[in-house]
């Protein structure tokens, strides 16, 4: 059973896109930040309105994908005992252009540890929540939806060629492990479609906290199993882009990360 805290912030996350996001798909003019990434006038009105709407669930300061970093630094540094993270359109170069294929992804942290998390995909309707230690779910049903793949031979991969070591993205494109690979545009929902086992083991070379704070505690709810590239825990902290690697299983999750040990230095 999702807490009644969880179920308030699908609610939210459900309310501000389509109060807020939706109007304006396949209207909204993109612009380029600092750092070349794109945004909208659409993430800041939605970053807005969960700033204001997700203290009144729990009252701790919010951190949006949006903010400058000095503002990020700060508001980690203050909220070690609650903070929420957000990321108010996860895919914003598929809602600028079109594709259906974006959410809402939220998270509560406290002492660099998730304890809530949401991801919603408003094309789709799909509410992906998570509570720590209490399952995963998505609009009611538990996660995952079907069995993953038991070996990495037969499985569908996640993988974002972009940001990974040249040597191992040459492996991968010559030499790949799995059965298919695909690469929707949308880190957030990506955790989630692992969490649903409709993708068995997912790499991305590089994520920021927003970008997996709240998937993160969705997959592994769901039994799946995730370290950064070199094994060791994923860095929860703001500035730092961390690269993945996620199995829908242990099994796979070992197996991936082998193949990937092998292959980084090629």
């Amino acid at each position: 059973m999702s807490s009644t805290t969880l179920l308030q912030i699908v609610d939210t996350a459900r309310s501000v896109a389509r109060e807020v996001i939706m109007p304006h798909f396949l209207t909204a003019q993109r612009n380029q930040k600092d750092d070349g990434s794109l945004f909208t006038v659409v993430d800041l009105a939605a970053q807005e309105a969960l700033i204001e709407r997700l203290p009144r669930i729990i009252d701790r300061p919010v951190l949006g994908e949006e903010m400058p970093e000095s503002v990020q630094l700060r508001l980690w540094h203050e909220g070690q005992d609650g903070i929420w993270c957000i990321d108010p359109i996860d895919g914003t170069t598929n809602f600028v252009n079109g594709i259906p294929f974006f959410g809402v992804a939220i998270a509560y942290i406290e002492e660099g540890r998730t304890r809530h998390g949401v991801v919603y995909n408003p094309m789709t309707d799909e509410a992906f929540y998570a509570e720590e230690g209490g399952g995963a779910f998505l609009n009611g049903n538990a996660l995952p939806l079907r069995t993953p793949a038991r070996h990495l031979l037969d499985a569908v991969a996640g993988v974002d060629f972009k940001r990974i070591p040249k040597a191992l993205g040459d492996a991968l494109a010559t030499q790949s492990p799995f059965y298919s690979q695909r690469n929707f545009g949308s880190s957030a929902l990506e955790w989630c479609f692992i969490a649903a086992a409709r993708l068995d083991v997912y790499l991305h070379g590089g994520q920021m906290m927003w970008d997996f704070a709240a998937g993160s505690l969705i997959a592994a709810e769901a039994g799946a199993r995730c370290s950064m590239l070199d094994g060791e825990p994923l860095d929860m902290a703001p500035g730092r882009k961390t690269p993945v690697v996620v199995g829908a299983s242990a099994d796979l999750y070992r197996e991936w990360m082998d193949w990937l040990a092998a292959h980084r230095g090629r």
